[in-house]
């Protein structure tokens, strides 16, 4: 597996501690997560119905406020899994750096990639992979950029796994546009990332591509019980999304106070530039909270924001020995 946050195996066996002893803000997942109720019995026992999946697929075009042709996957990475199968192999450029996992699954199905630092050297591929906003540095893309280079390739794929919370930056209105696909994970903004949900919106003949090779049932019946709800829970959504903009502004404070400069982040995740990034990671974890560091880059630390008061007053408290 390549290099993700959440692994919480690796600093338990550098650092010791049960798994719930930690504050895991090593990925950009809500630690304060959609109360999930009551699921009935037939979610985790019956097979999904077409009738059940067609409730899932306009809750979410509700939540993303889109009309266009809409399909449940295990998580945005299913759709990343299946992207090299859409269209005959070809030239992928991909913006970077960014999300791991676009350059090595083209790579192994024999797309040739390139991964380039501007909107503009997209220009001219089969496909075209952008991540908005980016993870891990939070750039972000305005629509008319976007909608702009659509024209100037094959397939133009928008991630917007970390849109939630600025909706203003998201495509979906647009999504039916031929050649567009926009991919969306549920977990990340719903903090339960471990019920495997995601969408990919796009042009009907894509959708049913994705939807072919997905099979009947994509997802669990627990994952569209929950995933219904939630995606209808408008004030929920509204409420979370003021939090998490507020508690930004609460982590870069701390963040300033350390010395450590904010290079970029979402209302999600943060990006600090630290003198010393597996220094710091390693600070953090004698008091059992995890962080993510990059190789290619030894001064960036990525947070993740804190769920609860608790987890808030230990992470002043490990910062301020």
């Amino acid at each position: 597996m390549r290099e993700h946050g959440g692994n919480l195996d690796q600093a338990r066996q550098r650092f010791g501690g049960r798994a719930e002893d930690w504050i895991d803000l090593s990925t950009g997942i809500n630690r304060l997560p959609y109360p999930v109720g009551e699921v009935s019995a037939r979610a985790w026992t019956a097979l999904p119905s077409r009738a059940e999946f067609e409730v899932l697929h306009q809750a979410a075009q509700h939540a993303y406020g889109t009309r266009a042709a809409v399909i449940a996957m295990a998580g945005a990475q299913a759709a990343i899994q299946l992207l090299p199968q859409l269209a005959p192999r070809g030239r992928a450029r991909i913006l970077a750096p960014t999300y791991n996992e676009y350059a090595p699954v083209l790579s192994a199905a024999g797309w040739e990639v390139e991964e380039v630092r501007a909107l503009d050297a997209l220009a001219g591929a089969d496909l075209a992979v952008v991540v908005n906003p980016n993870n891990p540095d939070g750039q972000r893309h305005a629509r008319e950029d976007l909608l702009a280079l659509l024209p100037r390739v094959g397939r133009l794929v928008i991630d917007e796994s970390f849109v939630d919370a600025v909706p203003e930056l998201s495509l979906a209105t647009d999504a039916d546009r031929p050649g567009l696909l926009i991919l969306r994970s549920f977990g990340k903004f719903y903090g339960l990332a471990g019920l495997r949900l995601g969408f990919a919106l796009g042009h009907a003949d894509d959708i049913a591509r994705l939807a072919a090779m997905s099979g009947p049932w994509p997802v669990s019946g627990a994952a569209i019980a929950i995933g219904s709800r939630a995606l209808r829970d408008d004030a929920w959504a509204k409420a979370t999304s003021v939090r998490l903009a507020r508690d930004c502004l609460r982590l870069d404070e701390a963040a300033r106070a350390q010395g450590w400069r904010l290079v970029g982040g979402t209302p999600l995740f943060r990006l600090y530039a630290t003198p010393d990034a597996p220094a710091a990671q390693e600070r953090l974890a004698r008091g059992q909270i995890w962080s993510r560091v990059f190789a290619q880059e030894p001064t960036w630390l990525r947070l993740g924001l804190p769920g609860g008061e608790a987890e808030w007053t230990r992470l002043a408290g490990v910062l301020a020995r």
